[in-house]
């Protein structure tokens, strides 16, 4: 404790120890059995959810992604959870106008040229999550700024992402780097719409706010009803959100996406009317952030058929 409070979390050495734990936390991992890994993962669901698993009836949500984690299939989350190479699939699915625009993609830090990137722009890796760094004014960016920003997409590139919360998607894709266009308004953060979808129906909405300032989520159903449930403790927005105009496209792009699947998160972005997509997910929140109440849980749970 007194380590993590004496290193900075943009340091050197702290993406040095993060990345070396990985790598330690990978080498256990191959050599681990079944039980050893349910193990290894339901010691992580007490510590974050505070209970233990039922692996062999499990009926809460957070439950069965942990049993997804483990027994779901690898091949074809590889894929669709890799923000880069799920875009000529999504485009076969719904269409390359709702595919955000690709600036550059990089194997490597050193080959970004950010003299050839516009002003605005987003940069983040392929295979991880919350690595996403946001360019409003690049006229303003230090040297210093870059070289901090080149360090974390490095750590990102080299981490084994997921491999510390069983999350093996991650951690098997073949890592990049990413510029995407900025489709945002200014300096705000961008809404994002996550459905939650069930055997190809969405269900749930939920929309975050305030990602990189005051994280709140609202949870709404398809009739855009406020839902009594959140995930995690972000709490609801002082304000109503607007329903989106064009709602049903939304529901209708994200119903195109989940069908195949017994459950997927679709993320959709809704820019003054434009639909964009944004990622798949297949593990929502590792499974390792509440979903409060716990009745909530188990109504989510029940949805999903393993």
């Amino acid at each position: 404790m007194v380590l993590k409070k004496i290193i900075k979390k943009d340091s050197y050495i702290y993406f040095f120890l993060k990345r070396m734990k990985m790598k330690l936390i990978d080498i256990r991992f191959n050599y681990m059995d079944l039980e050893e890994k349910k193990k290894y993962i339901g010691k992580l669901y007490k510590k974050h959810i505070g209970k233990e698993i039922d692996w062999d009836a499990p009926k809460s949500y957070t439950e069965k992604i942990q049993c997804e984690k483990l027994y779901g299939s690898l091949e074809y989350k590889i894929l669709l959870a890799d923000k880069y190479r799920v875009r000529n699939w999504v485009e076969s699915r719904i269409g390359k106008e709702y595919l955000i625009e690709i600036l550059g993609v990089w194997k490597n830090v050193d080959e970004i040229d950010f003299s050839k990137l516009p002003n605005k722009f987003v940069l983040k890796t392929n295979c991880a999550s919350g690595d996403a760094i946001v360019i409003t004014n690049k006229g303003k960016l230090k040297n210093s700024e870059i070289a901090k920003y080149r360090k974390k997409l490095n750590y990102y590139l080299n981490c084994k992402y997921g491999i510390d919360t069983g999350e093996f998607q991650y951690s098997n894709m073949k890592p990049l780097i990413i510029a995407e266009k900025f489709i945002g308004f200014g300096e705000e953060d961008l809404p994002d719409y996550k459905f939650l979808c069930f055997e190809g129906v969405p269900y749930y909405c939920w929309v975050d706010v305030g990602r990189h300032h005051n994280h709140k989520r609202n949870v709404y159903d398809m009739n855009w009803e406020l839902q009594n449930w959140n995930q995690e403790r972000y709490g609801n927005t002082e304000y109503e959100i607007p329903k989106p105009a064009n709602f049903e496209k939304m529901i209708e792009i994200a119903t195109k996406l989940s069908n195949g699947f017994k459950h997927v998160r679709v993320d959709l972005y809704n820019v003054k009317g434009k639909i964009y997509f944004g990622e798949m997910t297949f593990t929502n929140g590792s499974g390792f952030e509440p979903i409060i109440p716990d009745e909530a849980d188990l109504m989510l749970g029940a949805m999903w058929k393993l």
